[in-house]
């Protein structure tokens, strides 16, 4: 494992979650952390059951000196792309933290677009000067801020799929949390798609839901 980056702070740690689903937004989650915390446990949210993010999550926004979330939804991601609608769920999470990071640590191998960063930017931290970015594959796991921000993602994005298939029962949301299991499939095929489906991707029928589906009123819901 590579060793930490060490960068004068503050510094913010990036990560998103439901990047790859069939269904729900994604959401992306950055994470200020003190020059020391204790928060035993932590590292990349993929490595930890539901109950141990669950725990740490509220130990997470305890001891941060900033965190913020960012929520791009089924239709946006429709219009712009996947990569983009990701690329502008960091950039809103980067907005809501009321503590301007100097250097943003970003998992994955790319960073945010300048002109993106710099519309959010200037709309929550006028008078800082921008952050730098580092892309770190892997960072979720070799970065504590980062970790923390997978666990903070994927937390609240999971819990928001729970409520959301209260909404629109049948196809196991609050299970599968949109990723493409079989299950999740077998029921888009039986109910077709629900105002949460992205519709652009491969395995989500193009076709309009039965009328006695869950989902049928999906135009009304939008």
């Amino acid at each position: 494992m590579p060793a930490p980056v060490r960068e004068p702070s503050p510094v913010a740690g990036i990560d998103e979650a439901g990047r790859g689903c069939l269904a729900g937004p994604v959401v992306a989650a950055a994470v200020i952390l003190p020059s020391r915390f204790d928060l035993p446990g932590l590292t990349d949210s993929k490595l930890l059951s539901a109950r141990q993010r669950e725990a740490l999550d509220p130990a997470i926004r305890a001891c941060a000196v900033a965190w913020g979330l960012g929520v791009v939804w089924s239709r946006r991601i429709e219009r712009v792309n996947i990569l983009q609608a990701t690329l502008e769920s960091m950039s809103l999470a980067v907005r809501s933290l009321r503590t301007p990071p100097a250097l943003l640590l970003i998992d994955g191998n790319r960073t945010l677009p300048p002109d993106m960063l710099a519309t959010a930017w200037r709309s929550a931290h006028r008078h800082a000067p921008p952050p730098r970015q580092r892309a770190l594959v892997g960072g979720d796991r070799s970065e504590p801020a980062i970790s923390a921000a997978s666990i903070l993602a994927k937390t609240f994005r999971d819990r928001l799929m729970r409520a959301l298939s209260r909404r629109w029962p049948g196809y196991g949301l609050e299970r599968h949390m949109g990723y493409g299991t079989r299950e999740h499939l077998a029921a888009l095929r039986r109910l077709g798609p629900c105002p949460l489906h992205r519709h652009t991707f491969r395995g989500v029928p193009a076709d309009l839901p039965p009328d006695d589906a869950p989902g049928a009123a999906w135009g009304k819901l939008c």
